[in-house]
């Protein structure tokens, strides 16, 4: 239990701490703000030097396809499309349970607008149990917990592309609508970044795999990013600020990143904006509506993603900017790409706020409180069935779940 009065004094010191950062933020987005007019004429000359020095660079900045100046306004999409979402949620494994096992719960959803199609709103789980489902992270030092996390996303990807292939085959006539395919978060996974090899290919493939099969379906994909902490864009204003003659941070900034005895990082010449976050610049650019201009992604696990590259935009969607993420093949045909912005936009205003086809997959996929009481009940029904004995919690979980405190 919280020690409300104990807490209070903490609270104001908290609240003069967040004065100041509203404060220096809002002199960091000025900075950005005047460094993003004096990069525009300068666009291209930018672009070269990010090419020539990529690999002197200590930073990964995105790169603009189009004009820095060019945000348009997202037209309204067409009557009849379709939205496919998926979303996962698990019930994590427990040394104190029954058994030491995880389940994922991956929900679906496929919503016709302006078609006489019935909606599909459902989930599809799997329960893990097998040693090598359990235990076989662990040779690379990755916990049953993370490496369930990293399951979750091969399901939502998977499940994704059974749907698109599912719509495909029910006819020629259902692909004459727009259809879009949506999964909550970025297309980007940087938690493979630390994993080795073995390990990335075990999650990376199927997810590629499942990419391609909408690539076959022509079913376009989209990454939803809500609050995004990115500052792939924002990096780019650095090239900018720079004040050598050329960005080789090897040679004039090679201290960079290092922590003071005041336990911060020393900053480049060029960070001076840092940590502002590409929501807040394009916060200040961008009117109800409109979209940033499209942007390549330099992640360098990206290097992984073969043809599947990653570009993104920001879209100020009227509650917030959120920051929309295809694949290559989806950005190659910009109609097309203004088609898939146009349901994104339509999905949010439907759900006040959110994509609503995500939120209702998130709905789906959820686990409560009772649904795993009652999955471990079923579980321990069919053990005792099974004839084994001595089935039952640790006791200090029955101690904790029957506290009379």
């Amino acid at each position: 239990m919280l020690d409300l009065t104990q807490l209070t004094q903490q609270m104001q010191g908290m609240s003069q701490h967040m004065i100041g950062e509203v404060i220096a933020s809002r002199k960091r987005l000025e900075l950005a703000q005047a460094l993003l007019e004096k990069a525009k004429p300068q666009q291209f000359h930018l672009i070269e030097q990010q090419e020539k020095f990529r690999d002197r660079l200590l930073f990964h900045p995105a790169i603009p396809l189009e004009p820095l100046h060019h945000c348009p306004l997202i037209a309204a999409p067409g009557q009849t499309h379709t939205v496919l979402a998926t979303d996962g949620s698990q019930i994590a494994p427990s040394a104190h349970e029954i058994a030491y096992c995880y389940l994922l719960n991956v929900g679906r959803v496929v919503l016709h607008y302006h078609q006489s199609r019935r909606p599909l709103l459902d989930s599809v789980s799997e329960i893990f149990y097998r040693p090598e489902d359990l235990y076989r992270s662990r040779q690379w030092g990755i916990r049953t917990e993370e490496w369930m996390g990293y399951r979750r996303a091969v399901s939502e990807a998977t499940v994704l592309a059974e749907l698109g292939c599912d719509l495909l085959s029910d006819g020629a006539d259902v692909l004459t609508a727009a259809t879009v395919a949506m999964v909550d978060g970025s297309l980007t996974y940087w938690f493979l970044e630390a994993l080795p090899g073995e390990a990335k290919d075990l999650i990376l493939t199927p997810i590629l795999r499942a990419w391609d099969q909408l690539q076959r379906a022509d079913i376009p994909l989209v990454g939803y990013v809500s609050a995004s902490r990115s500052s792939e864009s924002a990096a780019f204003l650095r090239l900018q600020a720079c004040p050598y003659h050329e960005p080789d941070c090897m040679e004039y900034c090679s201290g960079t990143g290092l922590f003071e005895e005041s336990g911060l990082a020393k900053k480049a010449p060029c960070q001076g904006f840092d940590p502002l976050r590409d929501t807040a610049l394009w916060e200040a650019q961008l009117q109800p509506g409109q979209r940033s201009p499209l942007w390549r992604s330099q992640a360098r696990i990206l290097d992984l993603y073969g043809q599947h590259q990653i570009y993104f935009c920001y879209v100020n969607v009227g509650t917030e900017i959120a920051r929309i993420e295809v694949p290559a093949w989806v950005a190659a045909d910009l109609t097309r790409l203004e088609s898939v912005l146009g349901i994104v936009l339509s999905q949010v205003q439907k759900g006040y706020g959110y994509p609503v086809a995500l939120a209702e997959a998130h709905n789906q996929a959820v686990v409560r409180g009772g649904d795993r009481a009652r999955f471990f009940a079923l579980l321990e029904q069919q053990m005792i069935k099974a004839g084994l004995k001595n089935v039952g919690i640790s006791y200090k979980e029955t101690r904790k779940r029957g506290s009379i405190a």
